[in-house]
């Protein structure tokens, strides 16, 4: 046993939530590091649908939308994901995609910007699809989008600025970006902001109330390990319910749904954000999911969190040959998420040998391995196994 396979022990062995991993499904001898794409299965997920599926669907049929728990699951949902990006109840649905989430918050955010600004600020390293997103929502509006690297974003602010969107956490590099000083920076100059939370909800401490954040957006797939293509969700700051103006008004989010009247009359509070339909099944996993979280404080998830990425950085320091791999993750815990990405050449053929030999990460174009580290459910000897391979790999 090398030395850091005997640190690694001792500290998985302090680990006040290491216990937490019996919660998760995974197969054995797999190091699992890419819950910041998809996250593992939880216990008690797989019996769940197979209830709604054969009890719910099967046996109470339509009878479970109006005496079982479906029409209430997009508000009762968030309210169970609310404390975990640090909002109160009342605030936070559930339903749809990110893409979908973040084109009523942008245009909502819009319609409640000061009359005669003209720009839509938005985060230029972005995930491709908030800039799709973005610039139909712009032309919707009547905005212009300015796209702004977040390190500069305070100084591009200005008094023509009516809504800015930024990436809590880069999905490339897992830079964290300075949520409270931006936000109070949006405000200062009397605009908007809205937040992609995908990489930053269920990994770290949001504090989206007590940061006064207007309104946010969040996959549920990745840290929040609700399955492929669990619904995502929206945030909408209590202070600015009553006057949100959804582009998308649903019947689901109309005040009286079943009255079916030829006129939209917007639910009160966050409800307004829900749209069609909610997709049951996927949304109740969700909600078996998020039981894993139970008794879990997001604050200790971040300490460990760093205390795995520290480590890991280490580990691939001791046994990557100098010069093969350049991390692009900052070091500062301030400024750095919960993955690390290494650049290296032919990041690519380095990926698939990993995931061949059982550690399990992610390439993104061009030359970037990215590794994420789920709190929940990876140890430090995950990470030291990681970065050893890698060393076997660069040889």
């Amino acid at each position: 046993m090398t030395g850091l396979e005997a640190r690694a022990s001792e500290l998985d062995a302090a680990d006040g939530l290491a216990g937490l991993r019996d919660r998760f499904t995974l197969p054995d001898g797999v190091v699992y590091l890419d819950g910041n794409s998809l996250g593992a299965l939880p216990q008690g997920v797989a019996q769940r649908v197979a209830e709604v599926v054969a009890h719910e669907w099967g046996g109470e049929l339509i009878r479970s939308w109006s005496t079982g728990t479906w029409w209430t699951a997009p508000e009762r949902i968030g309210d169970k994901i609310a404390p975990l990006v640090g909002a109160a109840p009342g605030q936070v649905v559930v339903g749809d995609s990110t893409s979908v989430n973040l084109f009523k918050a942008l245009v909502g955010a819009a319609r409640l910007a000061r009359p005669g600004r003209t720009q839509l600020l938005v985060d230029a390293s972005t995930f491709p699809t908030d800039g799709y997103i973005a610039a139909s929502a712009a032309r919707m509006t009547g905005l212009t989008v300015t796209p702004v690297d977040p390190s500069q974003a305070a100084g591009a602010i200005g008094p023509d600025t009516a809504v800015v969107l930024l990436n809590h956490v880069d999905y490339r590099t897992g830079r964290l970006h300075d949520l409270p000083a931006l936000t109070a920076a949006a405000h200062a100059a009397g605009a908007l902001i809205v937040w992609d939370l995908c990489h930053s909800g269920g990994a770290l401490p949001v504090g989206l109330d007590a940061h006064g954040v207007d309104l946010a957006v969040g996959c549920t797939y990745k840290y929040l390990n609700g399955g492929p293509g669990s619904p995502a969700y929206l945030y909408i700051a209590e202070r600015h319910q009553a006057a949100f103006d959804s582009p998308l008004p649903g019947w689901n989010g109309h005040a009286d749904p079943f009255a079916m009247t030829s006129d939209y009359a917007p639910a009160q509070g966050a409800v307004r954000g829900r749209v069609g339909t909610p997709d049951i099944l996927s949304m109740l996993a969700l909600e078996a999911a998020l039981d894993a979280w139970d008794g879990v404080a997001v604050e200790d998830v971040r300490a460990k969190s760093l205390a795995l990425t520290d480590f890991f950085l280490e580990c691939v320091a001791a046994y990557v040959p100098a010069g093969r791999v350049e991390s692009v993750t900052p070091v500062e815990h301030e400024r750095r998420g919960s993955q690390v990405s290494l650049r290296t050449e032919n990041a690519r053929e380095v990926m698939d040998e990993l995931i061949a030999r059982g550690v399990i990460g992610d390439f993104r174009a061009p030359d970037v391995l990215r590794f994420g580290f789920t709190p929940l459910y990876v140890g430090f000897a995950d990470a030291e196994r990681a970065a050893r391979t890698l060393g076997h790999i660069f040889g």
